[in-house]
């Protein structure tokens, strides 16, 4: 997995934390890989969103070229500028904006060695802010944070030696429609992220019509502008959805894994590297070929579940990080009842128990390819909308129309 290193905050947070962004594992691609990699990448803009307000374009991200990897942004000409020393209170950042393509149109600007994000808003201009632990990003769920009313959303990328990766993303939020792509030297052209037609209206609708406060998770503006809906982790949060909205899941899976055995098979290349998981009381201990317990996990709360933290946390290893993705997974698509052996990745088992991810849910039944980041571990199984390429020439960001 690869974290962006940037910083995450509401305003008036004072203690820093990193954004927690789930990126595939990278397999250096060699040294015919790395010559095909350019140090700047084109990147396509094309505005089909039907909108006629200002677009802006942000690319904020960790520069790779240079260790330890400092923050700042990249203008249009794909130049780096790092960010100045913040502090507390956090001061404003330099504006790091770019002008984008009026509706109808089409813009190419290039884009460095980055690991971030490439922001995106209508109509106005987003405020970041520079803290003493680095930059301070947009986090709505925060009623006073100064991009609550704006329009707005975000795809991460990667761009090093192993070649391009970029995804969309709905893992904060669902927002302004938009898919990502890439072609390669050869001419072969990948994309994600398309919403079937009617796909954007169809998914706040159908997410008003769950019971149990999934509705609650929609904000709009004044004018009444739908501006996003949160993902629940960030509900959880903003009190829009209950804190037990799992329970009922949780209490079953525990039960079932009392008196039985959970399975984790968690690297597709390795069907003989297997765990096994059985409940003791609160806790969940998984052991090995040998019967080793190799780690545990106390029972999770629907915090755990959709955030993909706290008592799932998943370091960056072979044993517990990838027996938490499994089962992070395995809670938000609802399939650890159907299956005593995980991952599940057939997609026809995904959300039919009453107590699921809706948000997920209701997302990747919307895209076109079916593919979403709906939670942090969605690409469990590969049902992430990500594209890459380890001889990138162009990258495409498209906005979609809001129908």
């Amino acid at each position: 997995m690869r974290t962006p290193v940037i910083l995450r905050r509401t305003m008036a947070a004072v203690a820093a934390a990193l954004v927690l962004t789930a990126w595939p594992a990278l397999t250096p691609g060699g040294a015919d890989a790395q010559a095909a990699v350019p140090s700047t990448l084109q990147l396509t803009i094309s505005n089909n969103s039907g909108r006629t307000d200002p677009l802006y374009i942000y690319n904020l991200g960790s520069l790779l070229t240079v260790n330890p990897n400092p923050q700042g942004w990249a203008d249009a000409s794909g130049t780096f500028h790092q960010w100045p020393t913040g502090s507390i209170p956090p001061i404003p950042a330099p504006d790091a904006s770019i002008p984008g393509p009026a509706n109808g149109q089409t813009m190419t600007i290039n884009i460095p060695r980055f690991s971030g994000r490439i922001y995106f808003s209508f109509g106005q201009k987003l405020d970041f802010r520079l803290a003493s632990g680095g930059l301070v990003q947009p986090a709505v769920q925060n009623p006073s944070d100064p991009n609550r009313n704006i329009l707005f959303n975000w795809s991460e990328y990667t761009l090093d030696d192993t070649g391009l990766y970029i995804n969309s993303t709905q893992v904060d939020m669902f927002s302004a429609p938009y898919a990502v792509g890439v072609k390669n030297t050869s001419g072969t052209v990948k994309n994600t992220g398309h919403l079937k037609p009617g796909g954007y209206n169809n998914f706040f609708n159908a997410l008003k019509g769950q019971p149990g406060g999934w509705g609650n998770l929609i904000q709009t503006r004044s004018d009444g502008t739908i501006l996003r809906a949160l993902s629940p982790a960030h509900g959880l949060e903003t009190g829009a959805l209950p804190a037990s909205t799992m329970d009922d899941y949780v209490n079953r899976v525990w039960q079932k894994y009392s008196t039985s055995t959970l399975t984790v098979t968690p690297f597709a290349n390795e069907p003989n590297n297997k765990f096994y998981g059985r409940v003791s009381g609160n806790t969940m201990n998984f052991t090995d070929g040998s019967g080793a317990v190799v780690t545990s996990f106390q029972k999770p709360d629907t915090d755990s579940i959709f955030g993909c933290h706290k008592l799932l946390d998943a370091p960056n290893d072979r044993v517990r990080g990838a027996i938490s993705r499994t089962l992070c997974a395995g809670f938000n698509r609802s399939t650890l009842l159907t299956s005593s052996n995980q991952p599940d990745n057939n997609s026809a088992d995904f959300y039919k128990d009453v107590v699921t991810n809706h948000y997920s849910r209701k997302i990747h039944a919307q895209m076109a390819d079916g593919k979403a980041y709906g939670f942090a571990f969605d690409d469990v199984g590969n049902f992430e909308s990500l594209v890459s390429d380890s001889n990138p020439q162009t990258a495409y960001l498209t906005l979609d129309p809001f129908n």
